[in-house]
């Protein structure tokens, strides 16, 4: 017997067409373009690629074969040579790009950086040589653990140069997390500062990197940035500080050429198991995927400056703060702390005084912007904007025409971005200036993306039919394994569906090809024999004028198999009751059908979140059930939010 639908209750109708203007200057400004480009990509590949390659990438030594694909295993532009470093910053020396700002940098007390190419330049080459001098050679793992500063892109570029492999660890994981990740990688290298800024507070992180290496033998040295000038422990004959290593170094250094395919980083996801996946990225295939897409989903230009509100821990930060935005020879602003310090207007701030352009953030941060009051954002003129993204989960059409009407002032295209740490880079966006944007859809394939709804059977459904994602062609930024479980690699990704790659997404597609994606398959729950996507529960809130935030988890329910539970956050001034919480039961009713009502609507002054603003869901099916809340918490932003929910009833 076939499975029920997954049900999908995005509503909104309009669809917004970029403006004369807007088209006139886009990278691509046709939907004629657009899709020839397109078709041509996907079956003809190994042209489109071969072409683009050479146009986006320097090489060393050319390739002589765009694609070896032996199923689920992806080789590109064997034969070439190239360096990853030298493409996002030697290439711009000695033109016009040279002494312009490649990173402008603001803390969150308030300091300001600007950083050049050309000091980029010498950042990167001089550290090059400390880390040479340290004993660290090609395919060396190097560990990169700081706050969101200049220094560790400088780190990431000068593992590049060197061919060393990096992984970067978000700022908030645990000693415990961290641990694994070093010894799963065998890191010889650890990079981290002193602490960090966050609303105001010092997060330690040298601490914890030192409790981590209790247990962490491959660890030889630490590299320690001052940046809080707060008490640490430094380790004689392992710890070093950063501007200790650095004096007397040489500003040039001869970036090496590597193989197309040599590992550049591994960044770690979590996955159905308890155990965190290291996925592999190597070097040509995701530069040019990286590069490629900023150019056309971002629509950049020579003077734009880009805001990226993600951490450099996670896979946006690596594509769409570093590589894709400095090959392209951009200027990319950094900010280090929370978007509500010291008032919920600091991005409103911040846009303002450094001008920039492009504002590329996540639904979660929209909604809290959305929660926190509109009359934050009309202190300010918000004017320097042109294009704004949303990246992460899927945007509702609620946040959506928010984002659009106060933040854009209904003339900055929204781009909404579907992609994952294992595809590298955007693989589903509408491009701004060739095609009509829909709230809350993720919009068309990217180039080279040959994407198809299916069912359980893996049998292709037809256009308005809900289903399965899944990738049917190889891309060029695609992951190569998994760090060290090529068989879980093999598994995960491949064994649903064999011989094509499977999102773990429901989606859907419409009749202009739109995809809409409905949430992670295993965030999809069976009440009663429906199929209902969380993510579509949660739009349906997004609706009702007294929601700021939501999320729907699961709990055992003897009768049904499972229970809706929606855990809910109001908007500021409306107070809780018990008629709100059976008006949004019914709503949820309106929007989808009296069968997705939830069992139980729970109400508080906040979500359990990561520091990054991903809302910790393990935590709320937990709560929901009624069990204690256990496992790992450490990346939680405000522990005081479960006390408050586990109270509410």
């Amino acid at each position: 017997m076939s499975e029920p639908k997954i049900s999908s209750a995005a509503r909104e109708k309009r669809v917004f067409k970029p403006s004369a203007e807007f088209q006139r200057q886009a990278n691509l400004g046709s939907l004629a373009t657009y899709k020839k480009l397109h078709a041509e990509s996907v079956n003809s590949p190994e042209n489109f690629w071969g072409r683009q390659a050479n146009e986006h990438l320097i090489w060393r030594k050319p390739f002589s074969t765009v694609l070896n694909w032996k199923t689920p295993h992806a080789e590109w532009f064997k034969g070439g040579k190239l360096n990853v470093a030298e493409n996002c910053v030697d290439r711009h020396l000695g033109t016009v790009r040279e002494n312009k700002a490649a990173i402008i940098f603001e803390g969150e007390p308030g300091d300001v950086r600007t950083i050049t190419y050309k000091q980029l330049s010498m950042h990167v080459c001089r550290l090059a040589h400390v880390f040479e001098n340290m004993g660290v050679k090609a395919g060396d793992r190097v560990a990169i653990y700081l706050p969101m500063v200049p220094e560790a892109i400088v780190a990431m570029l000068a593992c590049a140069r060197i061919g060393a492999v990096h992984t970067v660890i978000f700022g908030g994981f645990s000693a415990e997390a961290i641990k694994d990740r070093l010894n799963d990688c065998q890191a010889k290298l650890v990079i981290t500062a002193d602490g960090g800024w966050r609303r105001g507070k010092v997060v330690e992180l040298k601490s914890v990197v030192d409790r981590a290496l209790e247990s962490t033998p491959s660890v030889e040295t630490v590299i320690v940035l001052k940046r809080t000038a707060n008490e640490i422990n430094m380790v004689e004959g392992r710890d070093i500080w950063w501007h200790d290593a650095w004096k007397g170094g040489p500003n040039q250094h001869k970036a090496k050429a590597f193989d197309s395919e040599h590992p550049l980083f591994i960044l770690y996801t979590s996955g159905s198991t308890g155990k965190p996946k290291g996925v592999l990225h190597t070097s040509a295939g995701y530069l040019l995927g990286a590069k490629l897409s900023a150019h056309y989903v971002f629509d950049l230009k020579e003077n734009d400056r880009y805001f990226c509100s993600a951490d450099i821990g996670w896979i946006t930060g690596h594509s769409y703060v570093v590589y894709g935005l400095l090959a392209n020879g951009s200027t990319v602003f950094l900010y280090e702390g929370a978007p509500n310090q010291p008032e919920p207007d600091r991005f409103w701030q911040m846009i303002d005084r450094h001008a920039i352009t492009i504002l590329y953030t996540a639904p979660t941060a929209i909604r809290s912007f959305m929660r926190w009051g509109d009359n934050y954002v009309l202190r300010h003129r918000l004017d320097s904007l042109r294009l704004l993204g949303s990246v992460g989960e899927p945007i509702s059409p609620e946040a959506w025409r928010w984002y659009h009407h106060m933040i854009g002032k209904d003339r900055c295209p929204i781009v909404d971005t579907w992609w994952q740490t294992e595809t590298g880079s955007i693989l589903i966006a509408t491009l701004p200036g060739a095609a009509p944007l829909k709230p809350g859809a993720a919009g068309l394939p990217f180039f080279g993306v040959a994407a198809k709804i299916v069912d359980e059977q893996g049998k292709e459904v037809p256009r308005g039919t809900d289903g399965k994602m899944v990738i049917t062609k190889p891309w060029p930024s695609m992951l190569r394994t998994l760090w060290n479980d090529d068989a879980r690699y093999q598994s995960a990704y491949f064994g649903d569906f064999p011989g094509v790659y499977f999102t773990g997404d429901g989606a859907k597609q419409d009749k202009d090809g739109y995809f809409w994606i409905s949430g992670r398959v295993d965030d999809v729950l069976n009440i009663s024999g429906h199929r209902i996507g969380t993510a579509e529960v949660e739009a349906a809130l997004a609706s009702h004028p007294s929601v700021a935030e939501s999320a729907a988890v699961g709990r055992p329910d003897s009768l049904k198999g499972q229970a809706l539970v929606v855990f809910v956050s109001l908007k500021t001034g409306v107070a809780t009751s018990d008629a709100l919480k059976e008006d949004l039961r019914s709503h949820i009713g309106r929007e989808i059908g009296s069968f997705a009502k939830p069992d139980s609507v729970r109400i508080a002054a906040g979500l359990p979140k990561t520091r990054s603003g991903k809302i910790m869901r393990r935590i709320l099916k937990e709560i929901a059930a009624g069990r204690e809340v256990k496992g790992d918490t450490s990346t939680l932003e405000d522990f005081s939010v479960i006390a408050a929910l586990q109270k509410e009833d």
